[in-house]
């Protein structure tokens, strides 16, 4: 099975429900993607929209991680696997994303509107950035594609929305292939 095959695939058997959302990690990784189209962004953030929390599919129980207080480190896993199929421009901003979250929580109104769940993950994550934290991860070359991504990521976690089935992106993924 080529990696193409294997993504549409665990795309549409994974009924596993986003780490204490009301989504399924594939439904909030498509609703992420489409976000990202909805703003007119490249075909490689929509990309990197789409696969973000694939590392999600790779770990053994993601629920479990998180009952046992453990970061899983999704965004690693992700980024490890995918990194030799995948242009860069579409795993980096993925090996970020969380970077991301951590920066961004530092402004108390984006703290203030991440659902319970990425509240409970960020702590798990490293909580805050610190100011040198920040500054170095300021200094990243996919700094502003992981903010966006992230901002996506936090907007795709809404229950019955339609969404486009994930065959829809099998163009778009083979495009961006090493």
């Amino acid at each position: 099975m080529n990696i193409i095959e294997e993504i549409l695939m665990k795309f549409s058997t994974n009924n596993s429900l986003y780490i204490g959302e009301k989504v399924t990690i594939s439904e909030h990784m498509i609703q992420s993607a489409m976000l990202a189209e909805k703003n007119s962004c490249s075909d490689n953030l929509i990309c990197a929209c789409l696969l973000h929390d694939y590392g999600h599919f790779i770990l053994d129980d993601p629920d479990t991680l998180v009952s046992q207080k453990k970061d899983g480190e999704h965004e690693e896993i992700a980024y490890n696997y995918l990194k030799d199929f995948f242009v860069k421009d579409v795993v980096e901003p993925i090996r970020y994303h969380v970077k991301a979250k951590r920066y961004l929580a530092r402004d108390k109104k984006y703290f203030s509107i991440l659902s319970e769940a990425s509240k409970i993950s960020l702590d798990l994550q490293g909580g805050v950035m610190s100011d040198a934290e920040s500054i170095e991860f300021q200094k990243n070359n996919y700094f502003d594609s992981s903010i966006k991504l992230r901002k996506f990521d936090d907007g795709g976690k809404k229950a019955g929305l339609k969404i486009k089935l994930i065959e829809e992106y099998k163009n778009l993924l083979s495009s961006k292939l090493l």
